[in-house]
This record gives C-alpha cells, sequence and structure tokens, in this order.
C-alpha cells in the first residue's frame, strides 16, 4: 500500500500518534521541571506539636521517658502491633534503644540521647527500612499548674533531593500523626 493511500485511508492513526507523542513529551517536560524545582526547595523540617493534659508534669514526663510506653499512644509503633522490637539498655535512661523491624512499619531504631531529669527527653530516631534517614525527637513537659502540663513534641529532620518535593505532604501527615498521637496519651494520662 502506498504512502498516499494509508493516509487517506487511516488519517486518525497519524493524529494519535501525535497526541501520544505530546503527552509523552508533555510528562518529560514535567517531571524534568519538578527535578530543577526540587535543586531550590527547602529539605529541612521542624514539626511542633502541643497539647495540655490534665495531669501533673512529673507524671506526664515520668511516663513519656519510658519508651516502651510509645506502644500506648504512639501512632507509628501501633500501625503495626506485632512487630519485631528489641530493647537494649535501661528505659528511660540514656542510651536505651528501642529497635523495631515489621513489614508496614519497616525497620529501625529510637535512641534516648539526653535526658533533663522532669524536663525533656531528646531521642534521635534512625530509619533503616524502608528508607534511610535521621530524625531529632524532643518532648518537653512544663508545669502549668499544679494538675496542669504542657507537652511539647517536635520532630526535626530532612529529606534529601527529590524526595524534598514530597515535604509540604509529609509535613502535614506527620502534623496529623504526631496530634493524634498526642490526643491518645492525653486520654492514658487523664484516666
Amino acid at each position: 500500500m502506498n504512502l498516499y493511500l494509508y493516509k487517506t485511508c487511516f488519517p486518525l492513526h497519524n493524529f494519535h500518534m501525535s497526541l501520544f507523542l505530546v503527552i509523552i513529551l508533555s510528562l518529560v517536560g514535567i517531571i524534568f521541571l519538578a527535578l530543577i524545582i526540587g535543586l531550590f526547595k527547602r529539605k529541612d523540617y521542624n514539626i511542633i506539636r502541643e497539647i495540655h493534659i490534665d495531669t501533673p508534669s512529673q507524671v506526664v514526663f515520668d511516663y513519656v521517658k519510658m519508651l516502651k510506653n510509645q506502644d500506648n499512644f504512639n501512632k507509628w509503633v501501633m500501625v503495626e502491633p506485632e512487630m519485631k522490637k528489641e530493647f537494649k539498655g535501661t528505659d528511660g535512661t540514656v542510651g536505651f534503644i528501642y529497635a523495631w523491624n515489621g513489614k508496614k512499619a519497616g525497620a529501625g531504631e529510637l535512641e534516648i540521647k539526653q535526658l533533663v531529669e522532669g524536663k525533656s527527653i531528646e531521642t534521635e530516631i534512625r530509619f533503616i527500612r524502608p528508607f534511610v534517614a535521621i530524625a531529632e525527637v524532643k518532648m518537653t513537659t512544663e508545669e502549668l499548674s499544679e494538675n496542669q502540663t504542657k507537652i511539647t513534641w517536635s520532630n526535626k529532620s530532612n529529606m534529601k533531593y527529590p524526595l524534598n518535593l514530597l515535604l509540604p505532604l509529609a509535613e502535614k501527615i506527620l502534623a496529623r500523626d504526631m496530634d493524634t498521637s498526642l490526643g491518645m496519651l492525653k486520654n492514658i494520662l487523664e484516666k
């Protein structure tokens, strides 16, 4: 069949090929533009959430400094209750490590790096799977009155390029999950 006869009999074939090519080139262009933008977007984040708990400050602090208690209120730990857990050291003291390995929760460890008795606990989270990352997490307790405590929870880290393009979404999800966890902590400590 000659080319003229082919184009006359199948005019839509050329249109579909051109449309397909435009779509593919547009997608490649969008991805390329996003990658360029990612080079200049911020990579660091520091999410801070807080809640008031109607419980004495020392009681709140004594509870949150024990990392094993996160099994009861931390949404991320609760996502997979049957995951394998391993503990090294004495809970509630500097150097204690809470390690986990699960299908949904991935793998990593949480280590107490610094404690200011009755005031704050600083930990380092080292994610191994599904991605490698390190985050600094701090919980502080502040006595508002004899029976009311403000607890502040911060999570500080960064997302490497090109994942930093997802940072606004990640911050939103992380803040929501921290709020949920703090709500569960409040319920536990106010019983």
